[in-house]
């Protein structure tokens, strides 16, 4: 069985070029560094990273180093949202052409999850439409909010209509995190921002009705679900309480197997307990390739996980993100 990471980042030369020379006039910029680096702001929003995230034919080594087969390409920070819709779409496209084209250069390693402009639903609708047909996109990869925008709004319905049609799963990333004015030390808008907003995403798509609505559509959670598969008892029991929670029709935990979650959970512990609490049938590979708050050796990770057989290691390292990407 293919081995297959659904939680690796990319960034387009192609798309880099648009950002450096579109970005200024809407308040972004890019400086390359000395070292051969990157970094990117646009707005409030900022990112570094260097020349391995670019390089496609040295991430088929890397790969081949950790023993992956396949990487599923996503775009992270800063996506597209901070930009006009025009620019969002543009910068939309250069990625998911390019991702399309590194596909075709290495069908068998590389495959796509497509950016929209979701900023504008209008121009992601037909992004999508666009985007869909090309050889090797496979998913929807989807910041947990869009410029403040919580998922449950209805403005981002007709998107999720369209990914349910297509059987595309939409991939979570947190890019704009909550709780900026207390995480600015210490590296706090990762290391709580990043697993806080990917529970407020998945919250808004239970309480929100998302998922009732879109029966058939699934969401992929990074970072171990972030702090959404902790919170599930105090999720239950507000919706037994809570007026707020009274059109609930099913508790909190019955959507838990609605989602899937990667293993970046840092914590064998952590990922034991998610198998045990949502079933090894919803957990993905992931490495967060190749930032330093990700897995060096995401294999070994899913090795270490307890009490889980050989079968369900085998779905965990890549037979769940092949049915997700439906290889």
């Amino acid at each position: 069985m293919k081995t297959i990471d659904i939680h690796a980042h990319w960034y387009p030369e192609e798309w880099i070029r648009l950002f450096e020379r579109d970005g200024p006039r809407e308040s972004a910029s890019l400086e390359r560094t000395a070292e051969g680096g990157y970094r990117l702001k646009a707005k409030s929003i900022t990112n570094a990273f260097d020349q391995r995230f670019v390089v496609v034919d040295e991430r088929i080594k890397e790969m081949d180093k950790r023993k992956i087969d396949v990487h599923a390409l996503s775009l992270t920070t800063p996506m597209v949202y901070w930009a006009s819709p025009g620019l969002g779409l543009a910068l939309s496209q250069a990625f998911n052409d390019a991702a399309s084209a590194a596909h075709q250069k290495h069908p068998d390693r590389l495959l796509g999850l497509a950016m929209l402009p979701m900023q504008s639903p209008p121009h992601a609708i037909k992004e999508l439409e666009r985007v869909a047909k090309l050889p090797g996109m496979r998913g929807l990869y989807l910041s947990t909010n869009v410029n403040n925008e919580e998922l449950d709004e209805k403005k981002f319905w007709d998107v999720y209509a369209k990914c349910e049609e297509l059987g595309w799963t939409i991939f979570l990333h947190p890019v704009d995190t909550i709780g900026q004015d207390r995480t600015k030390k210490y590296y706090l808008k990762n290391l709580c921002g990043n697993p806080y907003d990917t529970g407020i995403a998945a919250a808004h798509l239970i309480f929100g009705g998302v998922l009732d609505r879109f029966e058939k559509l699934s969401f992929n959670l990074p970072h171990a679900g972030g702090t959404f598969p902790w919170l599930i008892g105090r999720w239950d029991h507000g919706s037994g309480v809570r007026p707020e929670l009274k059109h609930m029709k099913k508790k909190p935990s019955e959507y838990l197997r609605r989602f899937s979650y990667d293993t970046i959970g840092h914590d064998d512990r952590i990922n034991t307990a998610l198998v045990r609490l949502v079933g090894a049938d919803r957990v993905t590979l992931g490495s967060d390739y190749c930032f330093d708050m990700g897995l060096d050796d995401p294999l070994a990770t899913v090795k270490r996980i307890k009490d889980v057989s050989q079968a369900d290691c085998e779905l965990i390292a890549g037979g769940n993100a092949a049915k997700l990407l439906r290889l």
